[in-house]
């Protein structure tokens, strides 16, 4: 800003000084076409304020009009988002194999998987880990980094692979479930793209009402055309090992409890005794049953731990190895096979189940929120409800705090203009401006598909002074006319035919230099085409209209303050031609 000011003050004088020049003057047709249509646009133009002037009425009837059809799509038709999803150059794969499935199963999955991946031509390479993924360590998971290639070496966007991945690898998988993501656009509110929420059991229902509440729930959205990918992040129920200790037995045969329950960690589970030195390296020692001594329940038979059964002694003391004899594990621990979540997971103080997925393409986020809590509401039964969490929760409150920064913004505009014109009235005509610039970014974003994101709202927040600054040029020069002494009409009539000619080159500039952000491509395309297409829409609006509608409100708050109008009749039909300061004599 400030290097602007300086190049304004010193080298535009001295610019202006050497390339307008007399000759200029002479006649050129390029010039002399553009003249005469704006001398054209401008006649009609003041015909326009003029009966504007005389029918308020109708101008204020349509600009209520204006405003009803601005919010009918503002809350209705444009769909509310938070960040728009962004190609970053990679994506995300998840295998999640039938519950109880070996490694090596999900191993033959992923490889086929892997192999029908790579085969696209948006793909770089990939990497991809069994075993693991963002819903948990278990063998029956899996997971895929992608890297997709340059943005300039592919044809298709991030957004459009995972599509393409969805309808030909995902959909054609039959051994396990496969699904593809995006990254999330700001890291560390989720693990995913798209919306995460919870599953709350309010009502106190039991895991099992849970469950069929989530499955419902993740059937119910797989028929929406609104929502895709919806999935419990986390593992699904599976057959687990239920070892139960018999406290009694053991105390009976002098086993002490923490020495089972060290023996059964040492035998089944790695256990890190002590490091040591080898070739200059530091190793650890870890301690675990090799693997054909612990693949089934009967492994338990194999286990010993020492007893001791002190003579008279009610008690047995945890490390007394003192006693006689081994006893095997399997005399004191009773084993089941059971169907039990590997986690038990809570939300707000409730058992929940975290659901994550994300719009399917033409719907935004925040459609997709409204539809899962659409579903929720009307197909699970009573005592149960969701909380939003990480970008979706961010989104509801962004949602709830924009009214409130709006007017702030606004209002903090009104005060600066009061002390401009040192008047509480006269600002309100500028202001009056601004939704006219709102309704048009609005109808730029329904008519392009964008959402009510973020970056939209930064561009409604720079059309409050873009719009304000094309009514600040009409106003200005109406007050300092009426400080002269120049009646009402005479004022407006002549700030409305010196101010139009700035007003559109300035905001006809404004708008071509913000082109490059409507249609631009590669990595951040999302975010730059949300501000500029409101940006640019906004300020067409206020300058096509803001033009018309300026004089009429600056007119109407006069009035209200006591200013008299008094407009002269017209003298023809014609209309009327005023003179133009700018013409030559070769016109």
């Amino acid at each position: 800003m400030l290097f602007s000011a300086f190049l304004a003050l010193s080298l535009t004088p001295a610019l202006c000084a050497t390339i307008l020049r007399p000759e200029h003057l002479k006649e050129n047709k390029f010039f002399h076409a553009f003249n005469v249509g704006y001398e054209w646009a401008q006649s009609h133009y003041l015909t326009t304020v003029k009966f504007g002037l005389r029918h308020k009425t109708w101008w204020w009837a349509g600009f209520v009009a204006l405003w009803i059809f601005g919010g009918y799509l503002l809350f209705f038709r444009v769909p509310g988002s938070f960040v728009p999803e962004e190609d970053q150059g990679y994506a995300i794969g998840i295998v999640q194999m039938p519950p109880g499935s070996t490694i090596q199963r999900t191993r033959e999955v992923m490889r086929r998987v892997g192999d029908k991946i790579r085969r696209s031509e948006s793909v770089d390479s990939v990497f991809e880990v069994a075993g693991f993924s963002f819903s948990g360590s278990d063998e029956s998971a899996g997971i895929f980094f992608i890297r997709l290639k340059e943005i300039e070496d592919r044809k298709e966007t991030a957004t459009e692979f995972i599509a393409w991945a969805f309808g030909n690898i995902a959909g054609t998988e039959r051994d396990g479930f496969v699904f593809f993501v995006n990254l999330p656009v700001i890291n560390g509110l989720s693990d995913f793209g798209g919306f995460d929420l919870w599953l709350e059991d309010r009502g106190n229902k039991g895991a099992d009402a849970l469950l069929n509440a989530q499955n419902t729930l993740v059937q119910k959205a797989a028929a929406s055309k609104v929502v895709q990918g919806v999935r419990y992040n986390g593992l699904a129920p599976s057959p687990r090992l239920e070892l139960s200790l018999d406290r009694a037995q053991a105390q009976s045969m002098g086993l002490a409890v923490s020495d089972v329950y060290n023996a059964i960690q040492l035998m089944l589970a790695p256990v890190y005794v002590n490091d040591f030195l080898y070739e200059g390296r530091v190793l650890r020692v870890q301690m675990q049953a090799d693997a054909p001594f612990r693949m089934n329940e009967d492994a338990l038979s194999r286990y010993y731990v020492p007893s001791n059964v002190a003579a008279g002694s009610p008690f047995v003391l945890s490390g007394d190895t003192t006693g006689d004899g081994m006893v095997p594990l399997a005399s004191v621990i009773k084993s089941k096979w059971v169907v039990a979540p590997p986690t038990l997971q809570r939300f707000n103080g409730f058992a929940a189940m975290q659901i994550v997925g994300s719009n399917s393409p033409g719907h935004s986020s925040g459609q997709a929120m409204a539809e899962m809590q659409r579903i929720v509401s009307e197909d699970l039964p009573p005592g149960f409800g969701v909380d939003w969490a990480g970008q979706s929760l961010q989104e509801i409150r962004a949602g709830a705090e924009a009214p409130l920064l709006f007017g702030l913004s606004i209002f903090v505009v009104f005060l600066c203009l009061a002390a401009l014109y040192e008047s509480w009235a006269t600002p309100l005509a500028v202001l009056m401006l601004v939704p006219v610039g709102i309704i048009g970014a609005i109808v730029a974003a329904w008519g392009t598909g964008q959402s009510n994101d973020v970056f939209f709202k930064i561009g409604l927040i720079t059309i409050i002074g873009l719009a304000a600054k094309n009514a600040i040029l009409i106003v200005e020069f109406a007050v300092l006319a009426q400080q002269r002494g120049v009646a009402l009409y005479d004022a407006v009539m002549e700030a409305a035919r010196l101010r139009l000619r700035p007003i559109l080159m300035t905001s006809f500039a404004f708008i071509l230099g913000v082109l490059p952000l409507v249609f631009s491509s590669g990595a951040g395309a999302n975010a730059r085409r949300a501000i500029g297409t409101g940006v640019a829409g906004g300020m067409l609006s206020a300058a096509i209209l803001g033009v018309m509608l300026a004089p009429i409100f600056y007119v109407s708050i006069r009035r209200v303050v006591g200013d008299k109008l008094e407009i002269p009749k017209p003298e023809s039909n014609k209309p009327e031609r005023p003179v133009n300061p700018y013409r030559s004599s070769w016109d």
